[in-house]
């Protein structure tokens, strides 16, 4: 492998490498294995850059990438399927260098010739531009012996498998079939490949005016049915340039190289394909629209020229190689119906059908018309029948009569029906829908001409509706001709070609004499040269002797001036020694002088730091005894605010408690004296109905119903006080689980106490240990015993203080101590504050068991009523 070159993902997971060779080797990094290899067309001999398209969508995992080959053509394929997307540049208008934009929009080339080219992408890319899919995955059964590599390399070549056609036909057959079944005639008539259905495109068309940009190319596939039969075409396109093209640049010179090398492709596959197209002069005018339409597709080009020709050409090579006169015909006859004033002007000044009609035709109106107004008109073309193209030129006519009617010159004529004119497309597509519908049946060109019949697939058909013996006679003619052409040039040119030797053999005889004259001429001019130089060398001999005289004359001097500053310099040196003995006295004698000085300096600045660093010792002694003061005066006041605010919250939790007891025995005696007086109603209703029965029997209806809504009334009245007690018995269980809760907080705070007064005694005890070390290792503080009698000082002073009951925070002797007293406090709390809760539980128990035995759950029974 000769890598040169490589390209990274914009994931940085793969990257693609190529060099002096075909082949792009695909590696994951991930993995580091070698994923594929993909062999380029045969053309491409080296690799001169690489650079990935970068799109918005893909996550970084860039799919298409162009490849720039010795060539100066940069293809740009897709790394994944192996297929060709597009191409730009030409081997005529090589690139140099290429670059694409970050966002993947634009590529910009520099050309061979020093212009800079700006391709947009989505132009190159569009559905409708796409070249054919031309490649394909070779899959080759080797033998055992394979290697691995072998089995990744992925072949470019112009063309696709036939298994792929078939199996995708395949699929769009049992997709169609399904639809046969399911639709009427008409849906199946108008059902197109791709999922279309025409008659909604022709209700876009007809609400639009004209399909969408964007999928214009498309639609017109779909319309016209291509059937993008590959191998057909690339048999045609291998049998080359047809010789009726092959100087076609001198007829038509086009500046584009690529679009007339397009052009010369299309019309040499059109004539392999039918040889009427060779011997036609103007099929270059009838297909050039569309190759500039399709020219990055060879094969959609010529498939939608072939399908142009066979549909919308009809008739038209009957009377070759005349113009169409049957057309025309019809043409003339619908003119003649709907404006004959007209055609009555034309014929005045012998102005004919082939005038008028057969320059719109044999150019399908690309001389008349704009580009987007070309395209318009053929997207209603294509949409409808091969007729409405014969219509929509009459209608061309008709809308132009105010201009034809001012004309009256046959030149003129010519003229309008040659170049654009200021006419409004819109209108003359309405009048040709209108000539469709309003013309009679018996000159309507749809009685003429056959329906739609699109290309069939796998192979193209024949095309054969010309007179056969004519077109073979000039074909004949043609060759006899490009054979007598071929001799007269042979012949002219070895007549040149033995002049030119006549003149080569004259222009040699006349150097050699030239060259004899030129070598007599240069050796008489060098024996001038010799002895001119003969006494030029003596002369300089003489000059030479003189100056070696006085060279050695000055030589002699020099040598006595030499000798006599030697001896000066001699006597400078001692001096100079001696000199420097002296001076060197001096500095040892000076050097001991600062040194002495220097020592007694030393001596004085080393007491100075032992002061000043005793001093700054003390210092940090002080310091560190007063942040063990605050730290200590800090805790104390915390430990008392804690213990202030712990006695609140319990005064607060029994004030609450009693709250709620109080609370509680309220609504339980509201409850009560409402069941009675519920009660004391409940009998005096049932005296006063007894009274009204016996007093009047006719209402008995009345007062069962009154009877029932109070019994409704007491089965809710019970309902309610039951969920009253649930209610209450579930608050009574809260309010034990928070005072088991709070329990067991106590308990973690009392371990918490336990284990801060053992860290502090830790940490106290850690402190007079490093003191008395510092105090063994200085010499500067006490002694050992005397720090221990203190130390027994502070704690009967701190006994004394405790006995007393009274604690100074400013006094540092009574902080070790306290917090022994503050935990013992605490215990103390915290067992009185259990007690105390236990106490009221007790309480609260008893209150709730003389409640219930008090008042018992009322159950009222049943209310019956009895006659």
């Amino acid at each position: 492998m000769f890598i040169s070159l490589w390209v990274y993902r914009r994931d940085g997971r793969t990257f693609v490498a190529g060099g002096k060779s075909n082949h792009l080797h695909l590696w994951c990094l991930e993995s580091k294995r070698l994923i594929k290899i993909i062999q380029m067309p045969e053309k491409v001999r080296a690799v001169r850059h690489l650079e990935f398209l970068p799109d918005s969508f893909d996550g970084g995992s860039n799919q298409v990438l162009g490849v720039l080959s010795q060539d100066n053509i940069m293809r740009f394929i897709n790394i994944e399927t192996c297929k060709l997307l597009f191409d730009i540049g030409s081997p005529e208008e090589g690139i140099s260098t290429a670059a694409i934009s970050p966002n993947g929009r634009y590529i910009a080339s520099v050309m061979e010739n020093g212009s800079l080219n700006l391709y947009s992408v989505q132009a190159l890319t569009q559905e409708g531009n796409k070249p054919p899919p031309s490649m394909f995955k070779v899959v080759q059964d080797g033998s055992k012996s394979t290697s691995e590599t072998n089995k990744l390399i992925m072949k470019v070549t112009p063309g696709r498998s036939e298994a792929s056609w078939k199996s995708r036909g395949s699929k769009i057959q049992t997709r169609l079939l399904k639809l046969q079944g399911n639709a009427s005639l008409e849906n199946k008539e108008n059902e197109l490949p791709g999922g279309l259905n025409k008659k909604r495109l022709r209700a876009l068309l007809k609400g639009f005016g004209e399909y969408p940009a964007k999928y214009r190319m498309f639609v017109w596939r779909s319309l016209l049915q291509l059937p993008e039969n590959h191998l057909a075409f690339s048999s045609l396109i291998d049998k080359g340039t047809h010789s009726a093209f092959v100087n076609i640049h001198n007829k038509y010179p086009i500046k584009s190289r690529k679009l007339l090398r397009v052009l010369q492709r299309t019309l040499s596959a059109l004539a392999h394909w039918s040889a009427i197209f060779a011997e036609t002069p103007y099929i270059p005018l009838l297909a050039f629209p569309f190759v500039k339409l399709f020219q990055n597709n060879p094969l959609i080009c010529f498939e939608v020229v072939a399908t142009v020709v066979v549909n919308f050409c009809q008739h038209w090579f009957e009377y070759f190689p005349n113009p169409p006169v049957n057309v025309l015909s019809m043409m003339e006859n619908v003119l003649a119906h709907h404006d004959k004033e007209l055609l009555q002007h034309l014929i005045k000044y012998n102005v004919t059908s082939q005038v008028y009609a057969w320059p719109l035709l044999e150019t399908l109106l690309s001389e008349v018309l704009t580009r987007e107004e070309w395209l318009k008109v053929f997207d209603n073309i294509f949409s409808n029948h091969p007729s409405y193209f014969l219509m929509i030129v009459v209608a061309y006519i008709i809308c132009s009569r105010a201009p034809l009617l001012q004309c009256n010159q046959a030149v003129d004529f010519e003229y309008f029906f040659h170049h654009r004119n200021n006419l409004e497309i819109t209108a003359v597509i309405k009048e040709a829908y209108r000539l469709m519908e309003a013309t009679p049946l018996d000159i309507h060109p749809q009685r003429m001409l056959e329906d739609f019949i699109p290309l069939t697939k796998g192979q193209y058909p024949i095309f054969n509706k010309y007179p056969k013996f004519i077109v073979d006679y000039q074909a004949q003619e043609r060759e006899r001709i490009r054979q007598d052409e071929m001799e007269y040039l042979k012949e002219r040119q070895l007549a040149h070609e033995s002049e030119a030797k006549a003149e080569e053999q004259k222009a040699e005889d006349e150097a050699w004499y030239q060259k004899q004259k030129l070598l007599r001429e240069a050796e008489e001019q060098r024996r001038k040269m010799l002895l001119e130089e003969e006494e030029k060398l003596a002369e300089q001999r003489q000059r030479l002797a003189a100056i070696k005289r006085d060279l050695k004359v000055k030589e002699l001097q020099l040598l006595d001036a030499s000798r006599r500053r030697f001896l000066n310099y001699q006597q400078d040196q001692l001096q100079m020694e001696l000199k420097r003995l002296d001076d060197e006295i001096a500095r040892k004698a000076s050097m001991r002088e600062q040194e002495t000085a220097a020592a007694v300096q030393d001596v004085e600045i080393r007491r100075m730091e032992l002061e000043s660093q005793r001093q700054l010792f003390e210092q940090h002694l002080i310091k560190d005894q007063e942040a063990v003061t605050k730290e200590m005066k800090e805790k104390v006041d915390a430990h008392q605010r804690k213990v202030d605010l712990e006695d609140h919250c319990v005064q607060r939790l029994m004030e609450i408690d009693r709250e709620e007891n109080q609370k509680a025995q309220t609504v339980a005696e509201g409850n009560v004296a409402k069941a009675e007086q519920k009660r004391i109603d409940t009998d005096w209703r049932l005296q006063v109905l007894q009274r009204l029965r016996r007093d009047d029997q006719d209402r008995e209806k009345c007062y069962e119903e009154l009877v029932k809504l109070l019994h409704d009334n007491r089965v809710r009245e019970a309902e309610l006080l039951k969920a009253m007690r649930e209610a209450e018995e579930k608050k009574w269980e809260d309010i034990i689980q928070k005072e088991a809760q709070l329990e067991e907080e106590q308990k973690a705070a009392a371990a918490a106490d336990e284990h801060r007064k053992q860290f502090l005694d830790d940490k106290i005890n850690d402190a007079l240990e490093l003191s008395e070390k510092l105090e063994r290792e200085d010499g500067y503080f006490e002694r050992p015993c005397d720090l221990k009698a203190r130390r027994t000082e502070r704690g009967v002073e701190v006994q004394q203080v405790l006995r007393s009951g009274n604690i100074c925070l400013n006094d540092l002797s009574a902080f070790v101590q306290s917090p022994h007293m503050s935990l013992d406090r605490r215990r103390e709390l915290a067992r009185q504050e259990r007690e105390l809760m236990a106490e009221v539980r007790r309480l609260r128990q008893r209150l709730i068991s003389q409640a219930k035995s008090r008042h018992p759950p009322a159950h009222f029974p049943a209310t019956t009523w009895t006659p």
